[in-house]
């Protein structure tokens, strides 16, 4: 490969989702405001963050392939961004107890030289179970999830909380959807296996 790959997020968990695909990248931290604008969408929203990430690390990499994502989670319409801190871990596991969390990440790839940009925005629902409060607070002492979206790691303890998981890409639910990425890769002559 005579292409760069960068990855333009500081997230560990996309930083070790992309190591699972055996081929060498980089990691840019890419600047971004991450506010909504007014009457934006969630799928929005993340499409928009996901093309800003990737180009944050253009003129940095004038020959590469450059991913960023975006992900948020929506429950009753509603985006739960990264908890941040217990209290509000608490509250969102609340909030999800019993009902489906619906996680949309946007994910794009550009080539800085020929400035071909792919976007796509994949779909991933999971179903809570009922939770106790005891259930919650274990739950949060074991994984502490506050800088994830919904406040919980499904690659992590947080799979105990779900009564099932609705979508055709498990990786999307973590930050970076390796099927839909592999794909993207291939349309750019990158061949994963």
């Amino acid at each position: 490969m005579s292409k760069t790959l960068v990855l333009a997020s500081t997230s560990p968990f996309r930083k070790e989702i992309l190591s699972r695909l055996h081929i060498p990248f980089e990691t840019f931290a890419p600047l971004v405001d991450e506010t909504p604008l007014e009457n934006e969408s969630p799928t929005q929203l993340v499409t928009r963050l996901s093309i800003l990430k990737a180009k944050s690390a253009q003129s940095e990499y004038p020959q590469a392939l450059i991913i960023g994502s975006d992900q948020v989670a929506v429950i009753d319409n509603t985006i739960l961004g990264k908890p941040g801190n217990h209290e509000q871990a608490v509250k969102q596991l609340n909030q999800a107890s019993g009902k489906q969390v619906d996680f949309l990440t946007g994910l794009s790839v550009i080539n800085t030289e020929t400035d071909k940009i792919q976007t796509d925005m994949v779909h991933f629902s999971v179903k809570f179970r009922p939770l106790t409060s005891t259930q919650i607070e274990n739950y949060l002492k074991v994984d502490k999830p506050y800088n994830c979206a919904g406040s919980f790691k499904s690659e992590g303890l947080g799979i105990a909380l779900l009564d099932r998981m609705i979508g055709s890409d498990p990786t999307s639910i973590i930050g970076l959807p390796l099927i839909r990425l592999v794909r993207m890769l291939e349309v750019e002559d990158l061949l994963i296996i």
